[in-house]
């Protein structure tokens, strides 16, 4: 019913909202225990006279001399009762006996007062002297008797054995999971504890979240159609695939893609991660693996994800503990028996994640477990704009923020990576209270994930600062003169990260092969800063040693991976499934020519750049001198200083990245005294 179209309230409804019943709290088995221990410390600790306590001088001075006592009793030689003739009560002075009220009201029986004694001789020898004058019919003898506390002497030989219990039961459910979980009551440690996602758990997100993964989506999106009409395919003869494991580098939307799943499929999903199968008792990964693969059966069809597979689906026989029973092969087994032994048309698929394929166990690889590999990597240009633009919906954005200008620059970036870019862009616009997020806080941003936090605070000394700017002014001739080097984005010498005083950002291609020109040519642009420092200074810095790490991988890569040197042959010795060990699959007369030839390669590079930085001279002074004057240059800049550059086959992209001259920054950027890329694949 509309607003307009609402009926009135009659006279006697009172215009507001029904009151919703009050919530009642949830019953909680174990309230019952805290209620017998109150019970049992109240019975202890309560009074259980219900005389009144006076002194033993009162008793003696007063009560005594006025002959208003019946009779007085030594309790267990420590206390002694007293007892008022019924007479007597009525009088005034023993009103505060009336005064009482409940189960301390004063019986007339008595007691109704007592004090404690410490000496019962010496006592009674006080007693007795005390009444001497009286009369032999208004003498009193000191009566004696025993009382036991039969209840408290109950309780006090159970409280230890009741507190031994519980701090056993305690330490078993911590050790079992925790109160409420699968794996929560004592007996129960060998439970699942998968969490399960059904329609009272709906999961949010599905596949329009998932940015950037188009064939990994085909793949995944087939195996949600094989739940949701299995007819489809096994009326031609075909069999639903058991599972599909999911690979790829870190933060490329592995879990994300499986969440993405659990959204669209409309069946049970099961969610754990493979070290929840690892305990420290014998056989409980392998019970835990039997009641997962019961529950899926009994919620068929459904999807179990296990993510991180690789802690518990590591390859066998390569651990080094020897004579032990290893308990993760115990559940790598129960689990490879499980997935072998369901029928297929049960309907139960699982996914698994890992970023380590190589380690696990070819059994669990092979078809009929794990049918499908998809494989998640990095995305490209259009992945990466899509994906920007997923991540940007939430985020008030200015105008001219353009995803694919965001996309270029971020090359090599992980769906993860670009979420951080995103996130960080938003925080240092509300830093500087900017009232949105404009494409200078996303190029703050790229700075930051990439050279690390800049440093404002670092003094650098006139010196220090020169050699950082002909070490950065290095790189940037080098890289801008030779051909298959990527392009040259921007070169800042401020301080930035924990050990950064400059770096040169460069803008990677989207490349998966690279030639042997191509690699000797990256080497040269390396080398760029430690030759720039030798040529002017005649001396040289520690400031290359990033530089000098990078290219003795690259060089030792070339000569013994990828075949590309002619003395030692078309070989390679990479051992990617660590099956040399420690040993070495080559001689030590091998070793010994491949140290050599990365010496060779690397000296001639060396030699190469130094001969193109002395042609060059003029322009690298120059361009060092104006990096002293503005600490940042950009793409522009150094086509002003340098002119256009050669070779350059990738400026159809380049040009489309914004360059703001370093004169219109209010504050300088940090940098980093080695190259720094934005993080990309080392292997071709």
């Amino acid at each position: 019913m509309s607003e307009n179209n609402k009926a009135p309230l009659g006279p006697g409804e009172p215009n507001k909202k029904p009151k919703l019943p009050p919530m009642m709290p949830k019953f909680n088995f174990y309230w019952i225990y805290g209620i017998i221990a109150v019970v049992f410390l109240a019975l202890q600790f309560a009074p259980h006279d219900i005389a009144l306590k006076v002194t033993k001088t009162k008793f003696f001075t007063e009560m005594l001399p006025s002959h208003d006592i019946e009779k007085i009793v030594i309790i267990n030689k420590e206390k002694v009762d007293i007892y008022i003739k019924k007479d007597a009560l009525k009088n005034e002075k023993y009103k505060d006996l009336s005064s009482r009220s409940g189960i301390f009201a004063g019986a007339e029986g008595g007691p109704h007062y007592f004090f404690e004694i410490s000496d019962v001789a010496s006592f009674e020898a006080e007693l007795t002297r005390r009444q001497d004058g009286f009369p032999s019919n208004e003498r009193l003898i000191a009566e004696t008797a025993t009382q036991h506390n039969y209840l408290g002497d109950i309780i006090s030989w159970l409280f230890p054995f009741v507190l031994l219990i519980g701090l056993w039961m305690f330490v078993m459910r911590r050790m079992g999971g925790g109160a409420g979980g699968a794996g929560g009551q004592i007996f129960n440690i060998g439970k699942s504890r998968a969490q399960l996602f059904d329609k009272d758990q709906h999961v949010n997100i599905t596949f329009k979240d998932v940015a950037g993964l188009d064939e990994a989506k085909v793949e995944v999106m087939e195996i949600v159609d094989f739940l949701k009409n299995p007819k489809k395919y096994t009326t031609l003869g075909g069999k639903i695939p058991k599972g599909a494991l999911l690979v790829g580098p870190p933060g490329t939307g592995k879990t994300l893609l499986a969440k993405a799943v659990a959204g669209e499929a409309g069946v049970p999903f099961f969610s754990l991660s493979g070290s929840d199968f690892v305990e420290m008792f014998v056989g409980v990964g392998a019970s835990r693996v039997r009641d997962l693969f019961k529950q899926a059966k009994e919620k068929a069809p459904c999807i179990i994800f296990i993510d991180e597979i690789d802690a518990v689906g590591r390859a066998r026989g390569k651990n080094l503990v020897q004579g032990g029973n290893d308990e993760r092969e115990n559940t790598l087994n129960q689990l490879l028996t499980e997935m072998d032994g369901f029928a297929t048309d049960l309907g139960v698929i699982i996914l698994a994640a890992t970023n380590r394929p190589d380690i696990l166990d070819s059994a669990l690889l092979r078809p009929g477990r794990f049918d499908r590999q998809i494989s998640i990597d990095r995305p490209d240009l259009n992945g990466r704009a899509e994906i920007f633009k997923v991540h940007l919906k939430p985020i008030k954005m200015a105008e001219g923020v353009d995803p694919m200008k965001l996309s270029i620059q971020t090359a090599g970036f992980a769906g993860a990576d670009i979420a951080n870019v995103c996130n960080e862009a938003a925080l240092i616009a509300a830093r500087n209270n900017k009232t949105a997020v404009d494409m200078q806080d996303f190029q703050d941003a790229i700075d930051r994930i990439i050279g690390g936090l800049e440093k404002k605070n670092k003094i650098i000394s006139p010196e220090e600062k020169e050699i950082i700017a002909y070490h950065e002014s290095g790189h940037a001739i080098a890289g801008w003169f030779l051909e298959g080097v990527d392009p040259l984005v921007k070169v800042s010498i401020v301080p930035r990260g924990v050990a950064a005083l400059g770096y040169a950002q460069y803008l990677p291609k989207d490349q998966y092969l690279y030639t042997t020109q191509q690699l000797e040519n990256m080497m040269c642009m390396t080398l760029g800063g430690r030759v720039a420092e030798d040529i002017i200074f005649g001396r040289i810095s520690t400031g290359a040693q990033n530089d000098l790490e990078r290219i003795t991988k690259m060089a030792y890569g070339m000569v013994t991976i990828y075949g590309m040197n002619e003395n030692i042959g078309n070989v390679s010795f990479n051992d990617s499934n660590q099956e040399y060990g420690f040993t070495k699959p080559y001689s030590e007369k091998t070793s010994e020519m491949i140290d050599h030839e990365v010496r060779k390669i690397i000296d001639s590079c060396y030699q190469r750049t130094k001969v193109l930085l002395t042609e060059k001279r003029p322009k690298l002074e120059e361009l060092a001198q104006e990096l002293l004057k503005r600490e940042i240059l950009f793409q522009t800049d150094l086509e002003v200083i340098l002119g256009k550059r050669p070779h350059d086959k990738h400026e159809e992209l380049a040009e489309d990245i914004i360059h703001i001259p370093a004169s219109e920054i209010g504050e300088s950027y940090d940098s980093k005294m080695e190259v720094v890329e934005p993080p990309k694949e080392d292997t071709i």
